[in-house]
């Protein structure tokens, strides 16, 4: 008997100890955005002298995982990879139960960190299942091979050396150009992204779409510039060149000097100050320039739509790449605040000066669409937020970005436009990709602050409108 309850000890001694050993046990994924990386590997080794296998992995739903294999072989490893798709937004503790054949019990893995941001609709749409495409050190989880293929929008043609241009969150990607067959096969990140395309001959083409390991297929279709003319090969008419007419010289007298005693009429006193330089006229200025001699310092604040109309890439993204445009040009004395609205309004950004540029465009670049439009109230936002850094020898200025109307809780917000407008804080609207029935509310807002509507409907656009409208607002003299 003594022997029999000797021999079960050591069996359980030998289970509980295991010959197939973790790399590890837990793992913080820290803080996650939506576009971080969620997955960790585990290395399985069998550092016994038999066969091994792997029994079951016991997990909650919001953590799926792939194996490289069954079988743990001797002086052998198998890799278990696990993804965690957390559902709400806040910390997140999920425990993993690993049963192999040398343990009598699971190994327990902890798998711990925090997302930043809410789901949409209640679930990730960008995560994305596991898979062993990706090793440990090579490219990034959420990269993929993207394929973009320009064509002619009539013939269906391949178009080859078409530059095509990959914008995400506000910034250029990468720029290349299409092979002989038309196509471009590129790393790319899942997520909201903005195509240019440019081919000589072409009209430039943009398209905005939702980019992911199916959704890896672009087409860009380009349309002909009809108005270039191209020399005919085979002309029909020949052209009857007539003899010149012959050259008719007609002399003039020289006009005869008339003694006058101008210079003593338009004397010039001593005390009269003389090259008085003039101001420069805005067209005559580099389109760059934002230097202090010529524009007064800007406090503004922007009202950004992000309700679930802006979801489109075409939207989002061409608002980003607009406020980075503007961010770049930002001097020191420049002051900057940001409000968003959907559901809720949010101070993103407190008023901070242009040199602050990395922290602005951190902000931007993280911006997520979703929500209710609730205009009117990241409007008072607006103006409570710009109120506070005023500067007295600069203009103030809030600006709302849009693509509709203002809608919900908006009624009331004309009375606030009024109250700022008298204390010299003006308010303009730009409408992103907006309907025409929607202008003419932007509009309306915009004259009733004492702005403008600044619509951007294309990239050109967006790089050139808003930063063009800001200049205009802080030059120093006349614009006309």
């Amino acid at each position: 008997m003594k022997q029999l309850i000797l021999f079960s000890i050591l069996v359980c001694s030998f289970f509980s100890l295991g010959q197939v050993k973790f790399n590890i046990t837990k793992h913080d994924f820290g803080d996650l955005e939506p576009y971080s990386a969620r997955y960790v590997d585990l290395k399985l080794s069998n550092t016994g002298q038999k066969q091994e296998w792997l029994l079951r992995v016991k997990k909650t739903v919001e953590v799926s995982y792939i194996v490289s294999k069954q079988i743990i072989d001797k002086d052998s490893s198998i890799i278990i990879r696990l993804h965690v798709n957390p559902t709400k937004k806040g910390r997140f503790n999920y425990s993993v139960d690993v049963f192999t054949s040398d343990r009598a019990e699971p190994v327990k893995v902890k798998l711990t960190g925090n997302l930043s941001e809410s789901p949409q609709n209640g679930s990730n749409m960008l995560t994305q299942c596991p898979t062993f495409s990706d090793r440990a050190g090579g490219r990034n989880p959420n990269q993929f091979d993207l394929t973009v293929v320009t064509i002619d929008e009539e013939s269906k043609e391949p178009l080859s050396r078409s530059n095509v241009t990959l914008i995400q969150n506000g910034e250029a990607v990468w720029v290349k150009s299409t092979d002989k067959k038309g196509k471009i096969v590129k790393d790319a990140t899942l997520g909201l992204s903005y195509f240019y395309a440019t081919h000589e001959g072409y009209y430039p083409a943009e398209l905005g779409a939702y980019i992911n390991f199916k959704r890896n297929y672009i087409v860009v279709e380009l349309e002909k510039d009809k108005t270039i003319i191209e020399p005919d090969p085979f002309p029909t008419d020949i052209a009857v060149v007539e003899p010149p007419e012959e050259e008719i010289i007609i002399e003039i007298e020289e006009p005869k000097e008339v003694e006058t005693h101008l210079e003593e009429e338009l004397a010039i006193p001593e005390d009269t100050p003389i090259n008085v330089e003039a101001p420069p006229a805005f067209n005559e200025l580099d389109p760059e320039d934002f230097t202090d001699a010529n524009f007064k310092p800007i406090n503004v604040v922007f009202v950004l739509d992000v309700s679930s109309s802006m979801s489109g890439a075409d939207k989002m993204e061409l608002m980003k790449y607009s406020l980075y445009q503007l961010i770049d040009m930002l001097r020191p004395q420049d002051k900057i605040g940001i409000v968003t609205y959907s559901s809720k309004t949010r101070v993103l950004l407190k008023s901070t000066t242009g040199e602050n540029k990395d922290e602005i465009k951190e902000i931007v670049r993280k911006l997520r669409p979703g929500g209710y439009t609730s205009g009117g109230a990241g409007i008072k936002s607006g103006y409570k937020l710009v109120s506070r850094a005023t500067i007295d020898d600069g203009v103030n200025h809030v600006i709302v970005i849009t693509d509709g109307a203002f809608n919900r809780n908006s009624g009331d917000y004309k009375k606030y436009v009024r109250k700022y407008k008298r204390r010299g804080i003006n308010l303009s609207v730009v409408g992103i990709k907006n309907k025409e029935k929607d202008e003419v509310e932007m509009r309306d807002a915009a004259k009733l602050g004492g702005g403008s509507y600044i619509p951007i409907f294309k990239l050109v656009d967006a790089q050139n409108n808003l930063k063009q409208q800001i200049r205009a607002l802080t030059f120093k003299h006349s614009v006309e």
